[in-house]
């Protein structure tokens, strides 16, 4: 890419959008356009097929998508395929009508089956049932996969899919009703310092940023305390405990999102879409790249050094009348390694940085 090419991110300000703004800017890359949903609604075909028209961008990050947490994927099915869905057609087709050199589709590692063999490899796609909880939204995401192949083998575009593993960074989602498994558990550290601390101040200074399911700083202590106490924070006769949902054994890899997003970057900087498949098959299928650390780590332990980075000295609940889930979800990177690209932030590293910016307010 060129660094004076117009360079288009969708979804900027996302936890992967935001990150990815930033990196570009810092391998300066200066000419990159973004607008927010309320100044382009990607679901819109017509709103879509302007901008294009407009600003006939070169490149595409597509990381515009409606996301969330297992309790939403299985609550809101149809808003997570009807959305996704929506925005992937449009931009992926407009990117075709439009002569787009390039084009990154970001996807998730929840396309693979429930059962997957682990490490999870990308020919693993559709070998299996999906995990019913967030099904919706892997579908979209593997018709997008799907839709970005087909569009390279009949019309000669160069678009090219990646999925990232579980993602934590600036930007990430803290609310507790929705967020996921790391922001959730880093917040609930911090509460639970500040109530072991006997710092209530701290808590309403927390919620007045945050607040959680409508209870903010204005609330009073009873209200605060029960929706605390609803998200596993509480006191106990003697200590104060965080609850952690499971016994705490499943395995689960964790990438810091601007090492997402440099890797992105490095994948449009070097990579086509004719070297992501083996030109020697007459099918061309399982062309994405999985985007990860190759690394894993207990949910136990990924408490317990959350605790550490926090210093939060009460105690950890784990909680094994809740499930645990999928008991291991390890990308397997080889296909990444291949491209170069460089080794990733070690996952404690990543954590300070994120409390660091929790701390600073953003």
């Amino acid at each position: 890419m060129d660094k004076l090419a117009k360079i288009y991110v969708a979804g900027h300000r996302g936890l992967v959008g935001s990150a990815l703004c930033k990196v570009l800017q810092q391998k300066g890359y200066t000419n990159l356009i973004y607008h927010t949903h309320a100044e382009l609604d990607l679901t819109d075909q017509k709103a879509v097929e302007a901008f294009f028209a407009k600003e006939k961008p070169e490149y595409v990050f597509l990381a515009a998508a409606k996301v969330g947490g297992i309790v939403a994927n299985n609550t809101y099915r149809a808003d997570f395929i009807y959305q996704n869905m929506m925005i992937q057609n449009n931009v992926i087709h407009q990117s075709y009508v439009h002569g787009v050199k390039k084009l990154l589709f970001l996807g998730s590692t929840c396309i693979y089956p429930k059962e997957c063999p682990q490490p999870m490899r990308e020919d693993a796609l559709l070998t299996g049932p999906l995990e019913y909880t967030n099904e919706p939204y892997a579908i979209a995401k593997i018709a997008g996969i799907k839709m970005c192949e087909s569009y390279n083998v009949q019309y000669g575009t160069n678009f090219i899919s990646v999925m990232p593993t579980n993602l934590y960074g600036p930007n990430d989602n803290f609310d507790l009703e929705t967020s996921h498994v790391l922001p959730a558990l880093l917040r609930k550290m911090i509460l639970g310092k500040y109530l072991h601390n006997n710092d209530f101040g701290s808590i309403k200074a927390d919620l007045e940023k945050r607040p959680i399911e409508g209870v903010d700083h204005t609330a009073s202590e009873e209200q605060i305390m029960a929706v605390l106490d609803k998200y596993g924070i509480r006191e106990t006769a003697e200590s104060v405990e965080v609850e952690i949902w499971g016994t705490g054994a499943p395995m689960r890899e964790f990438l810091y999102s601007e090492d997402m997003a440099d890797a992105c970057v490095h994948i449009m900087e070097r990579v086509d879409f004719k070297d992501t498949y083996d030109n020697s098959q007459k099918e061309v299928r399982n062309t994405h790249i999985n985007i990860g650390t190759g690394e894993e780590i207990s949910i136990k332990e990924l408490a317990e050094t959350i605790q550490e980075i926090v210093g939060f000295k009460g105690k950890l609940y784990f909680n094994t009348s809740k499930p645990d889930g999928t008991m291991r979800k390890l990308t397997d990177v080889e296909k990444l390694r291949i491209t170069l690209w460089r080794k990733p932030l070690e996952l404690s590293d990543g954590i300070k940085k994120c409390f660091e910016d929790y701390n600073n307010g953003r």
